[in-house]
């Protein structure tokens, strides 16, 4: 069965039923989006509660992000084959919980056994809920403004995320930046059964078991590798094991597919110009302004002396600037089409990252990082919704959990990737030196080859995309 406006006519406006679904799904995708980064700031505060050692702190990171990119591709084709609502509520009552336990910990196992949990709810929810979303809403202008909303949610709630977790825990605890899932996580459950109808494929297939097991294990590694190479740097034997091991099971998954009867993944969707170009679009909208968050974060605080607080509310401006972008996006589309679109988001995006070179070591410039920060975030907006509106146009609606599974783990991935290659470039040019001058330098030269990857994403949508069409 299809979406629930799949038995009449399209729609060809938001009606009063599909003002609610739209509501319930982008609470909930707004919620997972604030999760990812509420912890960020309460790092050091929560090591010292429960007794997590410097060495083990960032397991409090990676360990929802290893569930959260490994599982999600599965949890896209499984929401195809079980019901995208089914799954979608299974995932926020795991999610609610996980983040009470959480909330309740004694020790750094009870917090890690929560984070895992929380970081599986995140991969069965987000795909399952766009999902929804595009099966709910006909392609075209009305899934265009959906997605756009989403997107502008999905990047506010980054940023709400970073400065809630400070607030949070300055003023009451880090616990309430768990706490704080659980009446979000019960009120969307409450609702989403009356506004939201069941949607899955129409022929019920077998799971493909060796597709799912190579692309689980694949990207957990591809996870790992990428994180412990932020941690230890790209030399480290247990990043580069574990950043080959993946590729090479990625490899067997797709020679997996290619001979499946009911593969997780059909190697022609694989094949699709809009799926490929889409998706590439998207992974380096995520590993630029995600990673350019991190870059920003040691100027204000290793060069300018901001607090954390001060630096994450510093944020709220590139925050308004996404919102912006998500909310203009749809006109745009239909304007311009999804390639002009995505061409038009990553010059802006590459040119506001490319003024911020200009940096200096004193207050006097944070006019400049606030400004430009706010452009970029229109601008790299405009790229993530035209990258949703590609990867997921053109496919049938049994198919929609399989494209935004895809969809997904593009984001995951790329906000996995993102901080570890900055830092890393970060690292090398401040190797052997000290003080607010050296992380200066460091932070302008990755700012440069993370406007010059923007750059290449745009380059690329432009060749390989064709004319004005959605798909």
């Amino acid at each position: 069965m299809g979406g629930p406006e799949a038995a009449g006519a399209a729609p060809e406006r938001l009606t009063g039923r599909l003002r609610l679904v739209l509501a319930v799904l982008l609470a909930a995708q707004f919620m997972l989006a604030v999760d990812f980064s509420i912890l960020n700031v309460a790092l050091p505060v929560i090591g010292r509660g429960l007794g997590f050692s410097l060495a083990n702190l960032q397991w409090i990171g990676t360990a929802f992000a290893l569930a959260a990119a490994g599982f999600t591709l599965l949890f896209g084709r499984i929401a195809d084959l079980v019901g995208r609502r089914r799954l979608f509520l299974t995932g926020l009552a795991v999610l609610g919980a996980s983040s009470l336990v959480g909330g309740l910990a004694v020790n750094p196992e009870m917090l890690l056994t929560a984070r895992v949990a929380q970081g599986l709810a995140t991969a069965a929810v987000t795909p399952a809920g766009l999902s929804l979303l595009t099966s709910s809403f006909p392609e075209g202008p009305l899934r265009d403004k959906a997605l756009g909303l989403n997107g502008a949610l999905m990047s506010a709630g980054f940023t709400t995320g970073a400065v809630l977790g400070g607030v949070l825990t300055d003023l009451l605890s880090w616990r309430w930046s768990f706490f704080i899932n659980v009446p979000v996580a019960l009120a969307v459950l409450v609702v989403a059964p009356a506004v939201i109808k069941e949607s899955r494929a129409d022929e019920r297939s077998r799971l493909d078991v060796p597709g799912a097991a190579s692309v689980t294990l694949g990207l957990l590694a591809l996870v790992f590798g990428l994180t412990r190479a932020g941690e230890k740097g790209w030399g480290d034997p247990a990043a580069l094991v574990g950043l080959a091991v993946g590729a090479a099971l990625l490899a067997v998954f797709y020679f997996v597919e290619s001979g499946a009867a009911q593969p997780l993944v059909p190697v022609r969707i694989l094949k699709r110009r809009t799926v490929i170009v889409g998706n590439l679009a998207g992974l380096i909208a995520f590993v630029t302004e995600t990673s350019l968050v991190f870059l920003m974060t040691l100027y204000l605080q290793k060069v300018l002396g901001f607090s954390p607080l001060a630096a994450g509310l510093s944020f709220a401006v590139l925050g308004l600037g996404t919102v912006v972008g998500g909310v203009t996006a749809a006109r745009v589309i239909g304007r311009v089409g999804t390639r002009t679109t995505l061409v038009a988001g990553g010059i802006v995006q590459a040119l506001a990252t490319i003024a911020l070179v200009a940096l200096g070591d004193d207050r006097s410039w944070l006019g400049l990082l606030l400004s430009a920060t706010f452009v970029g975030g229109v601008g790299n907006m405009l790229v993530i919704v035209g990258f949703m509106v590609t990867a997921t146009s053109g496919l049938r609606d049994c198919e929609q959990g399989m494209a935004t599974g895809l969809a997904t783990m593009t984001q995951q991935i790329g906000l996995t990737m993102g901080t570890p290659i900055m830092s890393a470039i970060v690292t090398a040019r401040t190797a052997g030196a000290a003080g607010a001058d050296a992380v200066l330098d460091g932070v302008s030269l990755a700012v440069l080859v993370n406007a010059a990857i923007v750059l290449s994403g745009t380059l690329i949508a432009g060749l390989f995309l064709r004319g004005k069409q959605q798909v």
